[in-house]
């Protein structure tokens, strides 16, 4: 929890890690090790769980408080951490929020409270209470309206970056690029805020973003580092030509329902041992999965490195 005490050093290309499983279902705790260290040589610069691609929604609290300890204890604080601790339900984001809290996390990511769809005022009274559940503890507002159903507005993430000195920041994954500028119009550059959709990334430094936290890390975390180094450096041509390198991977990731391209390509890599996805979600179909090589194709030289 070295990065704790300054949030803002959590920057860059943050891997959102899958969940591996075992062939039967249960979380591969040796495998999310591997991964992690995967992330970590490759020069991804920080690590993010349980937030969407890791099927948080599929998992019992224990089981995913299992997993951040796991991923914490693996980390060990090489990296800023930043797990996912958010949930449809208050006491259970309390109770993973708190395990986080204690096994060491940098900042907990928390997602707007799913299929419920609160006002805007419920929504600042959800992070309000949590934010005074946990003063010490950096708090990023995760926003996915496309799996949530409710988009926090710009005033409101303002109403809470004003009241709360560990609102910190937010994940924003919504196409809706506007959205990006308002936010941070409306709260100033102290915001941080990362991207989670994965062809703004870049787009987001442009206006002043700190990172993102892109799916497409789990298959070539070197080239997604190396953007925001390339750009952080001032080399813009060469950031945006790994951009549009990355697209075939980007397209890759939403044959079926992500994780499960991610970790079907993960699979046939050797890095997990199983490409297990838990219900509702299935494995790539035989359609999906000639989808899926034909954008290897075109992109997998980015998998190994550059």
């Amino acid at each position: 929890m070295k990065f704790r005490t300054d949030p803002a050093t959590i920057r860059g290309s943050i891997a959102p890690v899958v969940t591996p499983f075992t062939a039967e279902g249960a979380v591969d705790h040796d495998a999310l090790r591997g991964l992690i260290r995967w992330q970590l040589e490759s020069g991804s610069h920080g690590i993010s769980f349980g937030g969407s691609t890791g099927e948080p929604s599929s998992q019992t609290t224990a089981e995913r408080i299992a997993a951040i300890r796991t991923a914490a204890d693996e980390v060990a604080d090489r990296v800023p951490f930043l797990p996912g601790t958010g949930s449809a339900k208050l006491d259970e984001t309390l109770e993973i929020t708190a395990a986080a809290r204690d096994a060491g996390a940098d900042a907990a990511l928390i997602i707007t409270p799913y299929y419920a769809r609160p006002t805007q005022e419920a929504l600042y009274t959800w992070y309000a209470t949590v934010a005074r559940e946990f003063p010490d503890l950096p708090l990023v507002i995760y926003n996915v309206p496309s799996r949530t159903a409710v988009d926090i507005a710009p005033e409101t993430v303002r109403r809470l970056f004003t009241d709360f000195d560990n609102v910190v920041g937010i994940k924003e994954t919504t196409k809706d690029f506007e959205h990006f500028s308002r936010v941070l119009h409306a709260c100033g550059p102290e915001l941080l805020v990362w991207s989670g959709i994965e062809l703004l990334c870049l787009p987001l430094l442009a206006l002043g973003g700190t990172g993102f936290i892109s799916a497409v890390a789990n298959l070539a975390p070197t080239a997604v580092a190396r953007m925001y180094e390339l750009w952080t450096a001032g080399d813009q041509a060469a950031a945006r030509d790994l951009h549009y390198r990355l697209h075939p991977l980007v397209d890759l990731l939403f044959v079926e329902t992500n994780p499960a391209p991610a970790k079907w390509v993960l699979e046939q890599q050797g890095r997990i041992p199983s490409g297990y996805v838990r219900p509702p979600l299935t494995q790539p179909t035989g359609e999906g999965q000639l989808r899926i090589r034909a954008l290897l194709e075109r992109g997998g030289d980015l998998t190994a490195g550059i």
